[in-house]
């Protein structure tokens, strides 16, 4: 399939709701689930993270979820049903996110907590994800 026959077959909506499934991964994950141990690992305060912007932070996140959900609508394609999708986005989060997170921590020296809490966030984001835009 060329790139503008692919481009035809993506579904926009489910790309924006895939991108936006982050948020919610994202909310519980950083915060009841995981948000205290990750401060602490990287030394945060709450009046560290007020500081920043929030429409450039949140924004640009969106941003840059909206392209990981169009690139894995992308690799998975048009005729993906909801396993496909899920395994997709499953083994795109373990594969090669995961693991390239991992080496930069390596080099980085940071913690194994600090490494399973990020991956963990984009693993499950990224199944998430393949499984909206596999369902759709």
């Amino acid at each position: 399939m060329d790139l503008a026959t692919a481009l035809q077959n993506i579904n926009w909506l489910s790309v924006l709701i895939a991108a936006l499934s982050t948020f919610l991964i994202g909310g519980i994950w950083y915060g009841p689930l995981f948000g205290k141990a990750w401060m602490e690992a990287f030394g945060y305060t709450e009046e560290d993270l007020k500081k920043r912007s929030a429409l450039k932070t949140f924004g640009l996140s969106l941003l840059l979820a909206f392209f990981a959900a169009f690139i894995l609508a992308m690799f998975i394609g048009p005729e993906a049903n909801a396993i496909y999708g899920l395994m997709a986005g499953l083994f795109a989060g373990i594969g090669w996110v995961a693991t390239f997170i991992g080496i930069l921590y390596l080099f980085e020296m940071q913690s194994l907590k600090v490494y399973l809490i990020n991956a963990g966030y984009c693993v499950i984001s990224l199944t998430l994800m393949g499984l909206i835009l596999g369902s759709w």
